[in-house]
């Protein structure tokens, strides 16, 4: 009993990553491509763990919010 398994990481984990990436796409336009979904999270401010998981998405096109959570939980 000598570490605490309860212990979470300091990015919160994968439901607090696709939030924050939803609240980064505000206003985005459906569909969009990689480049316009950095555009978008860039200029609501997103944070660099949330541009992170935006650049290692694939180069295609992004359908609807669903998709990119899809494409960030593929990591």
């Amino acid at each position: 009993m000598a570490s605490n398994s309860n212990s979470t990481s300091s990015n919160g984990g994968p439901i607090r990553k696709f939030i924050d990436v939803q609240k980064a796409l505000k206003g985005a336009s459906y569909p969009a491509d990689k480049a316009s979904l950095l555009d978008t999270a860039k200029g609501n401010g997103a944070d660099d763990e949330v541009l992170d998981a935006l650049e290692r998405l694939p180069e295609q096109e992004y359908g609807s919010p669903a998709e990119v959570s899809k494409g960030v939980g593929n990591e």
